[in-house]
């Protein structure tokens, strides 16, 4: 039996949908001692009122390389952003490849062996797709550090209910996918923001050791 008590985590991009709930479920599991989730902004209050909660204000652009809290039993990154959003591909990279890199090499440098990521699905350096092909490459960046346990979780389209910023060509796949969902094949139907977070909770705190790729048909049956 894997031992899960006393747990350290380290939360990226705990401000998103899916990093929200790995808070909310990870800062209620009785396995879990202490989450810090560095975040350019404080987190509300919804999570802060827990006490084994740490919520440092970082400029990721400027990671404090010597902050304590970088030593963790396990790491989970759900940061990403939009092209929209970003404003430009060289931007967009820089947040879902360089920012994701640097907080994962800090990270292993200072002790932590476990790294668990939310990439999407289809997700390949070698992708048409630019979004899919960065997301492919950071995966291939992650496997080429020395982590005792990695695991990559590649969602579909996400369903967990309004965003703080404007995603309309995700909405309307989630629309699709809510309506047509027979038709669609499971590996791209839309998955609850509240499964893929457990998926990766259960893969941080079991750390299973070597590389493992949850497929987005696979998140529901981690739980």
């Amino acid at each position: 039996m894997v031992e899960t008590k006393g747990k350290t985590l380290l939360v990226f991009g705990g401000s998103g949908l899916v990093g929200m709930d790995i808070l909310r479920q990870a800062l209620a599991n009785p396995a879990v001692t202490k989450v810090v989730a560095p975040t350019r902004r404080p987190l509300p209050v919804s999570v802060t009122h827990y006490a084994h909660l740490e919520n440092p204000q970082i400029d990721f652009s400027e990671l404090p390389d010597d902050a304590p809290w970088w030593q963790a039993d396990a790491a989970l990154c759900a940061l990403g952003t939009t092209l929209k959003q970003a404003g430009s591909k060289a931007a967009f990279r820089l947040v879902d490849r360089d920012y994701v890199c640097a907080a994962a090499r800090l990270s292993l440098r200072a002790g932590t062996r476990t790294f668990v990521l939310n990439s999407a699905v289809g997700a390949s350096p070698r992708s048409g797709s630019f979004y899919l092909r960065v997301k492919g490459e950071v995966e291939h960046d992650l496997a080429a550090m020395d982590f005792r346990s990695l695991t990559l979780v590649r969602p579909s389209i996400l369903d967990g209910g309004p965003r703080p910023d404007d995603r309309p060509g995700e909405v309307m796949g989630l629309l699709i996918s809510r309506t047509f969902k027979p038709l669609i094949p499971k590996r791209l139907r839309a998955v609850k923001t509240s499964d893929v977070a457990a998926a990766m909770l259960q893969a941080a705190l079991t750390a299973p050791v070597g590389q493992q790729v949850i497929e987005s048909n696979a998140i529901t049956r981690q739980r």
